[in-house]
């Protein structure tokens, strides 16, 4: 079925919830760093919209000879600065407006790294868990065909998100260049190295957020030697983010899966705990101390808090009885509006995660870059260059928390709100 493309409707203004939708956090935030600016309002009423969204409904054969129909989304944000940037997922409670409110999410994270991309989001409502190898790849295919025509290397460049990964990507890439009669790896990013992907892709959002973590710690005049960490969440970001800390002198001593977590006052050995990709569910079959539940791991008396699994772990139900110093976002919006709040009212420094971890977007637009320009670059290039990135990421957000009384994600969002709509101004609207 040919995709078809739409534009987000005006909305009243929301009272928060602690419910609200990504798309309602993501125009909540957009707003409260436009309140701090000498923007433009039709701008900013320009930025509230996605550009388009595109709905497609992708049939598969599976695998006992029945037909099965899935819905599929691409919703594409803004892209005044370059190409759409952002993740397909795979995951049953995939929406239309989730992947607008991620959509405006990747537009802050490129321009907040100050990347040439716009913002896009895009998944197929399904369990991956329910198909097999070959009906995942069939899916992505038939996915890739309906929507060849609003993607490509220069218009909109997919990535790994939930429930897809670097084999899903070659799948993809592989669909659209046998229908473009040439291989054009630069049309997704998270591939296998050996089909074009990038060396450090899948370990950089980890990386970024242990950079961060890092800087923060130095802000703070704490001494990383004497840090203690807890990170709930051992999967790629949280794993990679406990092993640097752990490496550069950290005290990791609590760590999680979705089963719970582990906590040694004395500090926990990263690298002999597998990750959920070396050994799924392993964290709590690993020697400690004492057990905790992934609840109870939010409230540990630590210095640093990384919540690196999924959104929505700190709420109002548990914002007062945090007791970290230092909150530093490894998932994509693990904080809520009211938890937020009370931190801020708490005086709770929370690093964001459009900056945290962003090395993920990072990494893959040097993978773009090495796309286009047909050469692979050294791990360590790889490592050096996100580094590099980061800090000039940090010291522009830090730039905006020191000179305005604002937390640290106004700070970020007003860095990249300035930025896209000062692009948008020089653009002016067509016509």
């Amino acid at each position: 079925m040919a995709s078809t493309s739409t534009t987000e409707t005006e909305q009243p203004p929301e009272e928060p919830t602690e419910h609200e939708s990504a798309l309602q956090t993501a125009r909540r935030q957009l707003q409260h760093a436009a309140d701090h600016l000498d923007i433009d309002p039709n701008i900013v009423e320009r930025l509230k919209h996605p550009k388009s969204v595109h709905e497609v409904t992708v049939p598969i054969e599976r695998d006992d000879g029945g037909v099965d129909v899935f819905t599929g989304y691409r919703a594409q944000h803004d892209s005044v600065r370059g190409p759409h940037k952002g993740g397909l997922r795979y995951h049953p409670e995939v929406t239309r407006d989730e992947c607008v409110g991620l959509g405006m999410w990747m537009t802050w994270k490129c321009a907040v790294m100050d990347l040439p991309f716009g913002g896009a989001k895009g998944g197929i409502s399904v369990n991956p868990k329910e198909l097999s190898d070959r009906e995942k790849e069939q899916l992505t295919r038939r996915f890739t065909e309906e929507l060849r025509d609003v993607i490509g290397p220069t218009v909109d460049i997919p990535a790994p998100d939930m429930g897809t990964d670097p084999q899903t990507m070659a799948w993809l890439m592989d669909a659209y260049s046998m229908q473009e009669g040439e291989t054009i790896p630069g049309v997704v990013t998270g591939k296998p190295p050996v089909v074009g992907g990038s060396k450090g892709r899948d370990s950089a959002p980890g990386r970024s957020v242990a950079i961060i973590a890092r800087e923060a710690i130095d802000y703070y005049d704490m001494d990383i030697q004497q840090t203690s960490v807890a990170v709930q969440g051992y999967g790629s970001v949280g794993a990679n983010a406990a092993r640097l800390l752990d490496e550069w002198g950290a005290n990791v001593v609590a760590l999680s899966d979705v089963n719970g977590g582990i906590y040694d006052t004395n500090g926990l050995d990263t690298h002999s705990i597998p990750t959920h990709h070396e050994e799924p569910e392993a964290v709590m079959t690993h020697d400690a101390p004492e057990t905790v539940s992934n609840e109870e791991l939010l409230e540990l008396d630590v210095d640093v808090l990384i919540p690196a699994a999924i959104g929505n772990v700190l709420t109002a139900d548990n914002a007062d009885a945090v007791d970290a110093d230092l909150v530093v976002e490894g998932a994509n919006g693990p904080t809520t509006t009211a938890a937020s709040e009370i931190f801020a009212e708490r005086d709770i420094p929370v690093i964001p995660d459009i900056i945290a971890n962003a090395g993920g977007v990072t990494v893959s637009y040097f993978e773009w870059l090495q796309d286009i320009n047909r050469r692979a670059w050294s791990l360590e290039r790889v490592n050096d260059e996100l580094e590099t990135e980061m800090l000039a990421a940090w010291n522009d957000v830090r730039e905006e928390f020191e000179s305005r009384d604002v937390t640290w994600r106004d700070a970020a969002y007003i860095v990249a709100l300035s930025r896209v709509a000062e692009a948008h101004d020089a653009r002016g609207l067509w016509p």
